[in-house]
């Protein structure tokens, strides 16, 4: 229901001094009104052009019912309305909830009720989806759709051409204090439902600051590039730092982009930093074109999201010599980056996911919350400002995630002598196998540098005398030439240990991927990990 949180309405000069992204527009708007903020389509969008269009869509809403502490969820594509619904939403105290497009309507519909959401703004294209979803909730939702028409949404949606031109009463000043929350983004959900993360913004602030300090944004003159999906933490943790500094933010259209459109951009738009993963800088090192661009202004590669293997991570250091490699790991709770790899290590730390950033407190612990000796594989848990303040309307899985007073990531890491950390699984898919642990993770890093693996995914399945083995599922480069078992075991003699060798190779056209991106394991045991 609307309006259940109430905010203090104040005059601007006071609420002015809280540190967030709704400010920061405002200062910028302000200050450098005529300075590029974002660019799409070869559309530019300047500061006090983004303040004016942000301002407008708030008080269209507030005339709409929402207020403080109140829901507004965005289906969209790749587009600035979605940074200006994100920004209006944030600047009445209202809470934002990013929806992953490529869910189902009825998934859509589990977090539409799940988190209470009164209105949906949505895009034309997705107007279908949109309505489709609503249908399989229990309650009415308020439709905005964006475009020219409301096409699929039917007469009942209003256009959100007409809410930017809509003619009112302001909104009143509010004092959105920093621990209120901005986001709620929800997980992937690869191991059950879907959990809707709750991010303040003292949260994004502290993302912020770190991917500042990581990419060494000193300056309003970074462009930086914005290819994954706006929903995806990773995408909105790439764009906080830019609303920080005053930069431009070159936003990609959603879509099956070709590594030539990637390099277009970064060539014509002089990108200076770009986060992208680590499938999507493997095509852009293959392409034949990279060699004759002109990418002298990219001075940040970064990626996470996925692994990357040592095979990716070295091509990347032939392909942008000119360019620092900063690796970012983390997860959606965390805001979402907790360690990062620094570009002078890129190379010396294969396989690192870096060290954590200094604003968290990090422990490595067994099952029982002990900590682990350096070298050994324990569980990372984190303290600290950017950690999520809870679950939405989750209090049993907040309470499962905060066990112990500390945040459970359930990555399994081993921390070296030099402090640098490495991700070897996920707590739920390590393999036992005669009573020793094999690591996944290190498995398919280990056997993607095979000349004709294009992607792996390695499960366990059952075994009579080890209780588990191991078990490639591959895309192959070459799917004529194909692989066998004997050939991968024999390849990756003196790679790995003998235990750690599959004992079964299944060839694959594709690895199953949920609406996030992240190779579905449950889907590849349910197949091929039987007994």
């Amino acid at each position: 229901m609307m309006g259940q949180l109430t905010g203090r309405s104040v005059d601007a000069p006071l609420s002015s001094r809280r540190n967030h992204w709704v400010n920061h527009l405002e200062r910028h708007g302000f200050q450098i009104p005529d300075r590029p903020a974002l660019r799409f389509a070869g559309v530019t969008t300047a500061w006090g052009e983004l303040r004016e269009r942000v301002a407008a869509l708030a008080d269209a809403l507030s005339r709409r019912g929402v207020g403080y502490g109140d829901r507004v969820a965005i289906l969209m594509y790749n587009r600035p309305e979605f940074i200006e619904t994100m920004l209006a939403t944030n600047r009445l105290g209202a809470i934002a909830v990013p929806v992953n497009f490529r869910l189902s309507p009825k998934e859509m519909a589990f977090i539409l009720d799940d988190c209470g959401a009164d209105l949906l703004v949505a895009e034309n294209a997705l107007a279908a989806a949109a309505v489709d979803a609503c249908a399989h909730m229990p309650g009415s939702l308020r439709l905005v759709v964006s475009g020219a028409d409301t096409g699929a949404a039917g007469e009942n949606a209003e256009l959100y051409a007409h809410l930017m031109d809509d003619v009112g009463d302001p909104h009143p000043a509010v004092d959105v204090d920093e621990a209120a929350p901005a986001l709620i983004l929800y997980t992937s959900g690869t191991t059950g439902r879907p959990k809707g993360a709750v991010l303040s913004h003292q949260n994004l602030q502290g993302q912020a600051l770190t991917i500042t300090r990581a990419w060494r944004l000193w300056d309003g003159d970074e462009i930086s590039l914005c290819a994954s999906p706006l929903f995806h933490s990773g995408a909105i943790g790439s764009v906080i730092p830019l609303i920080l500094i005053g930069g431009c933010l070159v936003i990609m259209p959603t879509g099956q982009l070709s590594a030539g459109q990637v390099l277009d951009t970064l060539e014509s738009e002089k990108v200076t930093s770009a986060f992208l993963v680590p499938t999507l800088w493997q095509s852009l090192c293959d392409d034949p074109s990279v060699s004759s661009r002109d990418l002298s202004y990219l001075r940040i590669t970064s990626w996470g999201a996925a692994p990357a293997t040592d095979t990716l991570l070295n091509r990347m250091a032939e392909v942008f010599p000119g360019a620092v490699n900063v690796a970012l790991f983390g997860q959606t709770e965390m805001s979402p980056v907790t360690c990062v790899l620094d570009g002078k290590d890129a190379l010396r730390k294969l396989g690192s996911v870096g060290k954590p950033i200094s604003s968290l407190a990090v422990r490595v612990v067994d099952d029982r919350m002990n900590d682990v000796a350096p070298g050994e594989v324990g569980e990372i848990v984190y303290r600290g400002p950017t950690m999520m303040t809870s679950y939405w309307n989750n209090p049993r899985a907040t309470a499962e995630a905060f066990e112990g007073g500390w945040f459970h990531s359930g990555d399994l890491v081993r921390v070296d002598d030099e402090g640098f950390f490495y991700v070897v699984d996920r707590t739920k898919d390590m393999i036992i196998s005669g009573g020793e642990n094999i690591y996944c993770a290190e498995v398919e890093n280990a056997l993607a540098a095979h000349p004709n693996v294009l992607e792996i995914s390695v499960i366990g399945r059952p075994h009579e005398r080890w209780g588990e083995t191991p078990v490639a599922v591959i895309v192959p480069r070459d799917p004529v030439a194909g692989l066998t078992v004997a050939e991968i075991r024999q390849w990756a003699q003196g790679r790995l240990a003998k235990y750690k060798l599959p004992t079964e190779v299944h060839i694959v056209r594709e690895l199953p991927r949920n609406a996030g991106g992240k190779v579905v394991k449950g889907a590849l045991r349910d197949t091929f990990g039987g007994r």
